[in-house]
């Protein structure tokens, strides 16, 4: 529901009921992830788009339905169709599970005061309830960065355990389908529930103020990274250089590292290919839980750089973290390719993929996941929530200049 924020967040300050279809589950390959989805209001207005097209129409005329009838939540599951060119089907050929609820914005404040926080860009998450006995398939639990929780699931068992798994993942910054309860002696009722995650934009830091850093600043900002360019140069390390940065830091980079915040989705790339700098600002960044480690240079720079990684005592476990030379193998050159060629090897690296061209592989092109495993964009790679959304890699030499 976090891919329509805003809209939704206009209709609950008008007290306007809606009808929201979201996707609660994906099987094989499908456009769009678990916890899109599309809402409708009274007047027949429609917003979001869960298949891209190809389903659009079956789930506008079912919200209309179940807000015109005021019904209790529906599901509907939609899957490949060719007998039929009009039928309601993915010819991707994945399979959509939908769950279509009425909100009445009078009578649930407690979304309406979760999607504010989002809108305001505050940390959040909604626990939607998509599978339960009875009556309790639709019900929300908001949860907030600090944890305070608003809502009601039928349960105090049930809601410490949904409270738990929202605070865990509102931490990584993940939307996910989790199990809880199932326990007669804790929690009988099992639910299935669908944590929609607003979280902070994970964080980009990029050493060295140099051209192919800029290129990488507007990458990293288009992904939705929070974008740090770091360099000891001051004449270099502007602003003006940077534009798409949203901070620029004159400091040794090392320093800078030790003293800022990283998390499991932090991406450092190192882009100065010097030893002053490289050095202790690996032989640190390889000991912090950060999501991705990267840094620029030759093939013989890189040797180089391990083999006094290795002197500086920096064991075999941690320098297996480093890709380097940085990036995928496209043959980039220009600042921008290289860009790319590092965005791409990030994505690939936090969601546990090869890297290599999807025409070469047989199978989903997006794997059918286990049950309770995160959805959505990787530990690196930030969902964007208001637009209209590991198996180390050996990254190929680039043309950065060699040294």
């Amino acid at each position: 529901m976090l891919n329509i924020v805003d809209t939704l967040h206009h209709w609950c300050r008008e007290a306007r009921p809606f009808a929201l279809a979201t996707v609660v589950d994906v099987t094989g390959s499908a456009p769009l992830p678990a916890g899109t989805s599309v809402a409708v209001d009274e007047d027949g207005n429609a917003v979001g788009s869960i298949s891209g097209g190809c389903v659009e129409g079956a789930v506008y005329e079912l919200c209309r339905q179940v807000l015109h009838d005021q019904a209790a939540p529906q599901r509907a599951r939609f899957g490949y169709s060719d007998d039929d060119a009009f039928a309601a089907g993915l010819t991707c050929g994945g399979e959509l599970d939908v769950l279509v609820q009425r909100i009445d914005p009078a009578t649930q404040p407690h979304l309406c005061t979760a999607l504010a926080e989002v809108v305001q860009g505050r940390p959040a998450a909604v626990a939607q309830v998509v599978d339960a006995p009875n009556d309790l398939t639709g019900r929300m639990l908001c949860v907030g960065a600090g944890g305070g929780t608003q809502g009601i699931l039928g349960g105090d068992a049930a809601e410490r355990q949904v409270r738990a798994q929202a605070e865990a993942l509102l931490q990584a910054g993940r939307t996910a389908r989790v199990d809880v309860g199932g326990d007669a002696a804790t929690c009988p009722e099992r639910l299935s529930v669908l944590v929609h995650v607003h979280a902070s934009r994970p964080r980009m830091l990029i050493f060295g103020a140099i051209d192919f850093a800029a290129a990488l600043s507007q990458a990293g900002r288009f992904l939705g990274y929070r974008v740090t360019v770091c360099d000891a140069r001051p004449v270099f390390a502007t602003p003006a250089r940077f534009p798409h940065a949203d901070d620029v830091v004159v400091d040794w980079p090392h320093r800078y590292l030790r003293r800022t915040q990283v998390d499991a989705r932090t991406a450092v790339c190192v882009l100065t290919h010097d030893v002053k700098f490289d050095i202790p600002l690996l032989r640190l960044a390889l000991e912090l839980p950060v999501g991705y480690i990267g840094a620029m240079g030759s093939r013989r720079t890189h040797d180089r750089r391990l083999d006094l990684l290795r002197e500086a005592g920096v064991p075999a476990e941690q320098l297996a973290r480093l890709r380097s030379p940085i990036g995928l193998d496209l043959g980039a050159r220009t600042p921008e390719e290289t860009a790319v060629s590092i965005a791409a090897e990030i994505i690939a690296h936090s969601n546990d993929r090869t890297g290599l061209p999807l025409s070469t592989r047989i199978g989903p092109i997006h794997p059918q996941l286990p049950q309770g495993r995160l959805v959505g964009a990787g530990d690196g790679i930030a969902q964007n929530p208001r637009s209209e959304g590991s198996t180390p890699l050996r990254g190929a030499a680039i043309h950065a200049p060699a040294t």
